[in-house]
């Protein structure tokens, strides 16, 4: 059976790891002594049991006098039991030479080691010195005042167990018992190759066509986050003879081999084919039911693992975890730990796919003593939307619909979820971009989700953030944003900022015209692409009004944010769209206005006294941060105002 044919047979989650796990060698690799100083992060190859006692003698735990407690009864402050001083101090790393006797004391320090005959410690702001005689003040039991020899660890206790993640408690246990060196299950070494002619490694200049190749970055630090050692073999062009090489080199030299690419059943993709030829038993699956993820290829080569995970970030992120990370722990003695998962209520309704399991990425935002799981985008190929998301949403291959308001589980990306101190959602603005770039100086955890106008708008109604960015026309009253306010909810006032029109200066087709005669020519001319913004935002609001009806070229082609907008602009992806001004100027594009909008801050007010948004609403009145948001081009004047 061929590769191509392989991946026309898709199969679902399960069915692809039962044939993976099949042919693979899932032992945890050979242990090896390690320093006690390189111990940390590893995992413990077998039980350890304490040599020596914890501590190792008797020791006094204050300073005062070593005593027999029983000489020390019906002691009291109107009448103190008298003690004959014997002449030795006992001090920390010596062994006493004398005993107490009955009727005398010692002196000893805080750690150390009791003498004989001594079963307590009277300590030394419950005694007098008086010549030769000691004044004590307090009676003492038996053991007060003392750590007897093995009551932290006695000699023969199993101290850790094999399988134990060695933190720096444990490092500190195996130091307490004198070890020095400790035997580990060796860290699984991970190859990782990226494929394609298309790949630049970061560093190197840019050229049309050509994406920087940061899937090798993120799958080095995903594995070394997983306590094994990644190999890197850099950027393997689509060249059969190279590929076959590194291929080979990479199994003889790791205990795992990833490559990125290639596994999509076009002319170029080499990987699949290389692997299938090289390797035996060789391709188990090839193509998953997931969203995204489908194009992964599982193969084996004499037990050891061989993945081609699909090129596009996201994707190889999530198939990444999916089925690479559970092997890695396997061979590295670690448990198939759990992800955490925290319940939420979907924020809106989401459509999938039937027939694959889909992992829906999300942002929480905390609501009424629950969370709120916010849709952060679907694409593949998005490295910024992984790094945003607080976990993600597995959608089952039976499920084209989950409804607004439905609990889901969200399987957490960290190991715990960070909350934020002030949470917006709504509009993007790089002038809100400086605002919480200060906040983050001063301390305070942000989060912003990028929804649009009318959805964050939408958000502060339900109480499900501090904050809503919005600039949203009032086509009854002809204001901005004040009219669509509810009882519930207050305006702080943010800034003024010109929208119009962005296009790549000296273009004929706008240059010299209104904003008005730009758009009819625009339209007019049907080589003429436009990049349009998302559904819901402020911006596409004045889009939709000023084309009334038209959909040019491009129209279905929605950008996140305005910068987005002005790098399609200026890469020649489109011609022309609307943005604002700020951001025009910064990429030297040519800018005609369409209007003056007000973007501002909408806070509901059962979170108003909250510090955070305090702290935000002070910075908006701040001296600097108006000169700077001036700076970039915006109307300061109004400001902060409630």
């Amino acid at each position: 059976m061929s590769g191509q044919d392989q991946f026309l047979q898709v199969v679902d989650r399960d069915e692809a790891e039962r044939r993976f796990h099949a042919v693979l060698d899932l032992a945890p690799l050979p242990a090896e002594t390690v320093p006690l100083y390189d111990a940390l992060g590893r995992i413990v190859a077998a039980d350890v049991v304490a040599e020596v006692d914890v501590p190792s003698f008797d020791r006094s735990n204050y300073d005062g006098y070593a005593v027999r407690a029983e000489d020390t009864f019906g002691a009291s402050e109107e009448q103190p039991r008298r003690l004959r001083l014997l002449d030795e101090q006992v001090i920390t790393g010596s062994a006493p030479a004398a005993s107490v006797e009955p009727g005398t004391a010692m002196g000893i320090a805080t750690g150390g080691m009791l003498p004989r005959g001594a079963d307590a410690v009277a300590m030394v702001e419950h005694t007098v010195e008086e010549g030769v005689e000691l004044a004590v003040y307090k009676a003492v039991s038996a053991g007060f005042g003392v750590s007897f020899a093995g009551t932290d660890i006695a000699r023969g206790e199993t101290i850790l167990w094999g399988g134990q993640l060695l933190t720096s408690r444990e490092t500190g246990v195996l130091a307490a018992v004198g070890v020095a060196r400790v035997s580990v299950i060796g860290r699984p070494h991970v190859a990782i190759m990226s494929t394609g002619d298309e790949l630049v490694a970061p560093g190197n200049l840019m050229q049309p066509g050509r994406v920087y190749d940061s899937n090798a970055q993120i799958l080095a630090d995903a594995v070394r986050e997983l306590g094994a050692v990644p190999l890197p073999m850099g950027i393997v062009s689509d060249d059969r003879a190279l590929l076959t090489a590194r291929l080979d080199e990479a199994i003889a030299s790791s205990d795992l081999v990833l490559l990125s690419g290639g596994t999509s059943k076009g002319q170029g993709d080499l990987s699949y084919r290389v692997v299938a030829e090289r390797t035996s038993p060789g391709i188990v699956a090839h193509g998953v039911a997931l969203k995204p993820g489908k194009p992964i290829c599982l193969a084996s080569h004499g037990g050891k693992a061989v993945v081609i995970l699909p090129g596009f970030p996201t994707s190889a992120i999530f198939t990444f975890h999916e089925f690479v990370a559970p092997v890695i722990r396997t061979l590295g003695g670690r448990s198939s730990q759990r992800a955490a998962t925290r319940d939420a209520r979907l924020a809106v309704k989401v459509h999938s796919e039937i027939g694959r399991t889909e992992f829906l990425l999300v942002g929480l935002v905390s609501a009424d003593d629950e969370l709120i799981a916010y849709p952060m985008g679907k694409g593949s190929g998005s490295v910024t939307t992984f790094s945003r998301a607080d976990g993600f949403v597995t959608i089952g291959r039976h499920t084209e619909i989950v409804d607004a308001g439905s609990t889901v589980a969200v399987q957490l990306i960290a190991p715990e979820l960070a909350v934020a101190d002030l949470v917006v959602i709504g509009s993007h603005c790089v002038g809100l971009d400086y605002l919480l770039g200060r906040l983050q100086k001063q301390g305070w955890k942000s989060k912003f989700l990028a929804v649009g106008s009318t959805a964050g708008l939408d958000a502060a109604r339900r109480g499900e953030c501090d904050i809503a960015g919005i600039h949203l026309l009032d086509p009854a009253t002809g204001q901005y944003n004040r009219p669509l306010l509810t009882d519930e909810l207050e305006l702080l006032s943010g800034y003024g900022r010109k929208q119009g029109i962005v296009c790549r200066a000296g273009d004929a087709r706008f240059a010299g015209k209104s904003v008005h005669e730009a758009i009819a020519a625009a339209l007019a001319d049907p080589e003429c692409t436009m990049i349009n913004r998302n559904r819901g935002s402020g911006t596409r609001i004045l889009i939709d009004r000023a084309l009334a009806g038209a959909q040019p070229p491009g129209y279905a082609v929605q950008a996140k944010n305005h910068n987005a907008v002005a790098a399609a602009v200026l890469q020649g992806r489109a011609d022309w769209g609307i943005a604002i001004e700020t951001v025009a100027r910064d990429e030297r594009l040519a800018f005609l206005p369409l209007e003056d909008e007000l973007y501002d801050f909408v806070v509901p007010k059962t979170r108003r006294d909250r510090p955070a948004v305090e702290a935000f609403a002070r910075l908006l009145q701040e001296a600097e941060a108006r000169r700077h948001l001036a700076s970039l081009g915006f109307s300061v004047a109004r400001a902060g105002g409630r």
